[in-house]
């Protein structure tokens, strides 16, 4: 026994010259949360290629990968149905994808709503071309929040509009 607190005292005094800091286990969190991020942004990735693929988009410019980082991607078909939107959409407005799917984006509008922006919006669908708005829209819990779109016609690779792909973030 001896031994045993002489090797203690020992260790004590090792252990109290070292400049050790100790990490909160909270901090494990926000590791986590980042590692759950990159999953939803990898399977978004995943799913969106999907989309294009099987569609026949005709090749485009956009960094998909770079893009998903910091906005939310909606896509809807050429009649304006909402068939896909990225995970990180309900951080922004509440709502999941199984939400919105089958609906029109106007979902998002509301009662102040700019009808102006909404109406040169149409206008740009119906050119198929695209556009850049600063819109009022309404969250899941009915709170207003101003929303950058970036948005753009898909086309097939026969140069027919397939889909519609926004990109959209907090303004």
């Amino acid at each position: 026994m001896l031994h045993l607190r002489e090797y203690d005292k020992a260790n004590a005094k090792n252990f109290s010259t070292l400049n050790l800091k100790s990490t909160p286990v909270r901090t494990w969190n926000f590791h986590k949360e980042f590692l759950l991020d990159l999953k939803h942004l990898h399977q978004d990735y995943l799913r969106i290629t999907t989309l294009a693929q099987q569609n026949k988009w005709a090749p485009t410019n956009w960094d998909l990968q770079s893009d998903y980082i910091e906005t939310v991607v909606i896509v809807t078909d050429s009649n304006l149905k909402i068939v896909y939107a990225s995970s990180n959409m309900a951080k922004m407005n509440g709502y999941n994808e199984s939400d919105i799917l089958g609906k029109s984006p106007k979902m998002f509008h509301g009662k102040d709503t700019c009808q102006k922006t909404s109406g040169e919006i149409r206008q740009a669908i119906a050119k198929q071309e695209p556009f850049e708005k600063t819109v009022l829209n309404y969250k899941k819990n009915g709170k207003e929040y101003q929303c950058l779109i970036k948005s753009f016609p898909v086309f097939n690779i026969k140069g027919q509009l397939s889909h519609f792909i926004a990109f959209e973030k907090t303004a």
